[in-house]
């Protein structure tokens, strides 16, 4: 590895790109390698075998594409795998922040609510992050399982969309939380929605900032950083190409970005 390696990105699907405009802020000089399982998605209703074969595939590809550095940008995918991806590759690896932190800092009344995919909220996995650090807050996890979907068909401005936005905030709003996670990185997709709903009062995080700076400390801290250059982005999907450059154009600037579609399979 060196440092003009470029960073590897993966998702189950198009998730990882509100993501990557985190990455690319704060490291304007890195090159990016985005990663999107299109063909496979969703992870996060699957069994831990069948994600955990799947990593396998992509976590594999990007050994073959010699990156420096993997941002897991899947909360599905980092509780499951992340420190078994550590073991198997020379790339280091950062997974999703779980948003622990932020959330404590925001929260008035220790009442925190997480909308995530049902395997992650299964895992439990930000609850006890939480809990770690403050036992004595509540937390209150919401599996959206209707969320991904109508997100990767591109369901935006929807009856069916503002009626799932409803069902699953009114949810945490009977609970009482005043912070709200998005623990899957789908979802900011939909935030300005989700935010609308849930009214001032509650605040709503989306961990992606932490996760870009998590990514440039390991960086910085085994010297593998890139101090000038002009970065470049390329992403690339196992399916739909087309579709994933119109939800790549929702959330960034894809006016520089290169898009390919890959199959995972093939040598």
């Amino acid at each position: 590895m060196n440092c003009k390696d470029p960073i590897g990105v993966i998702d189950s699907g198009v998730g990882g790109l509100t993501v990557l405009p985190y990455l690319q802020r704060l490291m304007p000089h890195e090159d990016f390698l985005y990663l999107g399982d299109t063909a496979r998605t969703p992870y996060g209703i699957r069994s831990r075998q069948e994600i955990a074969t799947m990593v396998a595939e992509m976590t594999a590809w990007m050994e073959d594409n010699h990156i420096k550095q993997l941002v897991v940008a899947c909360n599905t995918i980092t509780v499951l795998g992340a420190p078994t991806i550590r073991g198997l590759h020379s790339f280091r690896v950062v997974g999703m922040s779980k948003g622990a932190k932020l959330a404590l800092t925001a929260t008035k009344n220790k009442k925190i609510g997480i909308f995530a995919t049902d395997f992650t909220v299964s895992t439990q996995a930000h609850q006890k992050a939480i809990l770690e650090l403050d036992h004595t807050a509540q937390v209150f996890s919401q599996g959206c399982t209707k969320f991904v979907p109508l997100i990767e068909g591109e369901q935006f401005d929807t009856p069916e969309l503002a009626a799932v936005v409803r069902e699953y905030t009114d949810i945490l709003k009977k609970d009482g939380v005043d912070t709200v996670l998005l623990s899957c990185t789908h979802y900011p997709f939909i935030k300005k929605e989700i935010v609308a709903l849930f009214g001032p009062e509650i605040t709503v995080i989306d961990p992606a900032e932490e996760t870009a700076a998590d990514a440039l400390a390991d960086l910085q801290q085994h010297k593998l950083d890139r101090k000038d250059g002009k970065g470049q982005v390329t992403i690339c999907f196992t399916a739909d190409l087309e579709r994933g450059r119109r939800l790549a154009s929702r959330v960034m600037d894809i006016s520089q970005c290169r898009f390919k579609q890959v199959d995972l399979h093939s040598k």
